[in-house]
């Protein structure tokens, strides 16, 4: 049992999980400091027992949203710093415009993946920034990938064997943004394929296509940018109203400012 916050903020880290750190702000339990796992248990730290049941609510509720903010529980502030591992980008295709959003990607924090059947093409020499390389067909390496909420999916390749795979593969899983490079008119009979195969309208329309944002780009780099920037667009836009038990307080309370 972890009893030092210190301690349960470096293990949640280390270990790349979920967690929440509370500071209390104002009230008599001012200063105290408590640290959440993914599930809402105090690893660390204690909680005020007269708010304790709406502030792990809130808690957990912006743990999802990744979103630190102050909430006012009558007298007493908090403030809530979400703990969330590094995103990941798993980019299938190992070409020119990989490389580029690669190391684009890797200096945004990102876990990169690169996978590719060509093995001549996926290399350190060629992807030296990435944390790792999957080389082979979809099916193959999808046991080496992490397909969750963190986890961001670009299609780079042209090749159908190597992409038809793929989209049952990543289509009805929790990834938080999928991309498919190819023209407008691509993206329509990649979407009419996918369809009269069977595939939910609501699952294929989770793809990007044309990837990235219109911004003109050319270049590979050029490129890449237009890519990570509707990545982080996507991220960033609420889906849902933010519903708390508390009060939303500035991030930095007027009375602690200065």
């Amino acid at each position: 049992m972890v009893t030092e916050p210190t301690e349960a903020l470096e293990r949640i880290l280390a270990e790349e999980e979920y967690g929440a750190q509370l500071t209390v702000l104002t009230g008599p339990d001012a200063g105290a400091v408590a640290v959440l796992d993914a599930g809402g248990e105090v690893l660390a730290g204690s909680v005020p027992e007269s708010i304790q049941e709406p502030l792990v609510a809130d808690a957990l509720t912006l743990m999802d949203r990744e979103m630190p903010l102050t909430v006012s529980y009558g007298e007493v502030d908090v403030f809530v710093e979400p703990l969330v591992p590094r995103p990941r980008l798993v980019i299938f295709g190992a070409v020119h415009i990989a490389q580029a959003l690669a190391q684009h990607a890797s200096l945004l924090g990102y876990h990169v993946t690169v996978s590719d059947a060509r093995s001549a093409f996926t290399t350190e020499e060629r992807f030296p920034d990435v944390d790792h390389l999957a080389v082979g067909w979809p099916d193959q390496v999808i046991d080496q990938i992490v397909l969750d909420r963190r986890t961001s999916i670009v299609v780079l390749s042209h090749d159908a064997r190597f992409e038809n795979p793929l989209w049952p593969l990543i289509l009805e899983s929790d990834v938080r943004y999928i991309g498919a490079m190819g023209s407008r008119r691509t993206a329509e009979r990649r979407r009419e394929r996918l369809l009269e195969a069977g595939f939910d309208a609501s699952a294929v329309d989770r793809i990007h296509g044309p990837i990235g944002l219109d911004i003109g780009a050319e270049s590979p780099g050029e490129v890449a940018v237009a890519i990570l920037a509707e990545m982080i667009s996507e991220h960033r836009r609420p889906h849902e109203p933010l519903e708390l038990k508390g009060e939303v307080r500035p991030l930095v309370p007027a009375h602690r400012a200065g």
